[in-house]
């Protein structure tokens, strides 16, 4: 749902060994988002179209966003400065949206809302992990600086509408369909409606994303609006 602003960990970040997979893991998901982001643009080049564009990057998707798991246990062990919760928080609800609402339903995949986040997602993650990667080599420029803290302001609220609308597409299905519906008498002895499950996450969006998005703000403007000449100095 939110832009991640975990930094590498000044502590265990000496340590070289953990310092180079971290290198590796930042490449490695760069390389990844910067491939479904050529895929998009050569196949909206080549059919002029968006429909079957998310086939066509499916597996993309499902491999690099699933393996930003990974940055949980980074957080976790610290390896990473970042509330363990929030990037939780962050990486499930991408992951749900992927797993649990994009290949379970289908029908949303032809979506335009589907190419909104895809768009949003793939752009920010490879501002995101460049910056990453910098920060890890010990130098990064003002112009990827000024990026990460800038883009966001359209991409978020971009990559939000588009989760928002695809999730409010899955639901008709949902609901005609009983998808992931456990029903009551049960050997679990419990019930669950992912219909009702789908409006929970979309009414979860209204107080969070204006959290996220006014603490991203105050981050611009301490790291970028009132300190360019102190930041510029430090990364160039």
């Amino acid at each position: 749902m939110a832009p991640k602003t975990s930094k590498p960990a000044e502590s265990k970040g000496q340590n070289i060994i953990i310092r180079l997979y971290l290198i590796i893991y930042n490449i490695a998901q760069l390389a990844g988002w910067a491939f479904l982001m050529f895929k998009m643009v050569q196949f909206w080049l080549k059919n002029k179209t968006h429909i079957g564009l998310y086939q066509e990057v499916e597996q993309i998707v499902q491999i690099f966003q699933t393996a930003a798991i990974l940055e949980v246990l980074h957080c976790a062990v610290g390896f990473v400065k970042s509330s363990v919760v929030l990037t939780a928080f962050q990486v499930a609800s991408r992951v749900f949206l992927v797993w649990g609402v994009v290949f379970s339903v289908k029908q949303v995949q032809s979506s335009p809302s589907v190419v909104l986040f895809l768009l949003a997602w793939s752009l920010t993650e490879i501002i995101r992990y460049s910056f990453y990667f910098f920060s890890l080599i010990g130098s990064v420029p003002y112009l990827l600086v000024w990026c990460r803290y800038t883009f966001f302001i359209i991409l978020y609220p971009v990559g939000v509408l588009g989760e928002l609308l695809t999730i409010w597409g899955a639901i008709p299905v949902v609901k005609e369909t009983k998808l992931y519906n456990l029903d009551l008498p049960n050997q679990y002895n419990m019930a669950f409606n992912f219909f009702y499950f789908l409006w929970f996450v979309i009414l979860m969006y209204i107080p969070v994303f204006p959290q996220l998005y006014l603490h991203m703000l105050r981050q611009r403007q301490k790291i970028v609006g009132g300190n360019s000449n102190k930041v510029r100095s430090k990364t160039d």
